[in-house]
């Protein structure tokens, strides 16, 4: 088990999501546990109260803890892809805020923010070559899904014109 993991906070349905996440990811991903509420409440007795899971090795746990609070994109879960394919199917299946999308993130049915990233980018983002970073960064500010050949296209080297003789 691993010692940190993300809680996640729904209205009534924690185990809708939890169902729904796991068919997105499939690959080491499952529904590991379901808790249900009892005589003590606060929710109805044999409601679902919490439901443990895995997603694609992560093990997180949503809660049905009532309308107090609602997600914002000041927390989101980021994947790394390595290709194109892989970020256009995840974007296609989580995305339902259009109007949220920014950058590789996303809003989810839930309310959910995911970053559907590619792999490099954080090899780029922190590599010694700012020239690069910031290329690349100019790049990526304007895009909603993250487009893989752009991005690679801007973290090329950029050529250097030769001068010619007269």
């Amino acid at each position: 088990m691993q010692k940190i993991s993300p809680f996640l906070w729904f209205n009534d349905e924690a185990e809708a999501a939890a169902k729904f996440y796991v068919s997105v990811f499939k690959k080491d991903s499952k529904i590991l546990k379901v808790a249900r509420y009892g005589d003590a409440g606060p929710g109805p007795k044999g409601s679902v109260m919490t439901v443990a899971f895995r997603l694609a090795g992560m093990e997180l746990t949503a809660l049905n803890g009532g309308p107090h609070f609602k997600f914002t994109p000041a927390i989101s879960l980021v994947v790394s892809c390595a290709t194109q394919k892989e970020i256009d199917t995840l974007w296609q299946k989580l995305s339902a805020v259009p109007a949220a999308e920014q950058c590789g993130w996303l809003v989810d049915k839930y309310g959910l923010s995911w970053q559907i990233v590619p792999t490099f980018i954080g090899e780029v983002m922190t590599s010694k070559d700012a020239a690069k970073a910031n290329r690349v960064m100019a790049a990526l500010l304007p895009m909603k899904k993250l487009d893989l050949a752009k991005l690679k296209q801007a973290a090329a080297p950029v050529a250097r014109k030769r001068k010619t003789k007269a």
